[in-house]
């Protein structure tokens, strides 16, 4: 059943989202060669308890940290670990918090150092993916628009998209309905109203979308090894269009980077 969220809803979970977008622009000046992701995962709970909120992922399902660490060819939940990261590695940290009885939930996927052009451009093809899924979550649309959407942007540029893993509806628990997939057929799905409130998540391979999943029941990695990048942000429909909960002002002014691609979704 899809939770439909109050405004005085919405706007406790833009605490909560925004909390997350602190927490990764923290990180984002930390992610460098010779750090650890457990020594990351670390830094990222006392702030977001220093913040007043509870990490969302720690003991969610049993998981066992506060921040998913997804190096390279791994895909998502990837678990916090002391290998260091090392020049040109990508590393997706997906992180949630916890606050006012509601969850925020997003990820970005970072550079270290230094990273291939091909690889480069797998990041930048990702991210803008997410704000074409985005476009499409409004009033009157379906599921199958934002999956169609990501998946025909993705694969036009060469790229696989998952499908094992799917973005969600996000409130008072990390996952609710509907499933956001990023492939889909447009007209398909459940409809679209105002009040619902779901975390997109493109999840984009460098070569092939098959996956597989590892022993540790966690960590899934590409099947053919390549990199994989992963972007999320939360998001409501107001007034019958999409309005972005959480930001990446805070990871872009961390490093510098000058982008408009969020000001379309502020209302």
């Amino acid at each position: 059943m899809i939770k439909i969220k109050t405004r005085e809803e919405i706007e406790l979970m833009r605490e909560s989202a925004l909390i997350v977008s602190k927490t990764l622009g923290m990180l984002a000046k930390e992610v460098k060669p010779g750090v650890s992701t457990l020594y990351l995962d670390k830094l990222a709970e006392d702030f977001i308890r220093s913040e007043g909120a509870v990490p969302g992922f720690l003991g969610l399902y049993d998981f066992p940290n506060s921040l998913c660490m997804s190096p390279n060819n791994q895909v998502v939940h990837g678990i916090p670990n002391k290998n260091p990261l090392v020049e040109g590695d990508i590393i997706s940290i997906d992180c949630g918090a916890y606050k006012n009885g509601f969850h925020g939930d997003h990820a970005y996927t970072f550079a270290v150092g230094e990273i291939a052009e091909e690889t480069k451009k797998l990041l930048d093809v990702t991210r803008a993916s997410l704000y074409v899924g985005i476009r499409e979550f409004k009033a009157g649309n379906r599921v199958g628009d934002v999956g169609y959407a990501i998946q025909k942007f993705t694969e036009d540029h060469g790229y696989g998209v998952v499908r094992e893993l799917v973005g969600h509806g996000l409130g008072r628990e990390m996952h609710e309905d509907p499933e956001m997939p990023n492939y889909g057929k447009r007209g398909r799905g459940k409809k679209f109203v105002e009040g619902m409130v779901v975390a997109i998540e493109p999840m984009t391979n460098l070569g092939t979308h098959k996956i597989r999943q590892h022993a540790d029941g966690w960590t899934i990695t590409t099947l053919d090894n390549k990199p994989s990048a992963h972007f999320e942000h939360d998001i409501a429909i107001v007034n019958g269009k999409p309005e972005l909960l959480s930001t990446f002002k805070y990871v872009h002014d961390a490093l510098g980077i000058v982008t408009d691609e969020e000001d379309e979704f502020r209302q």
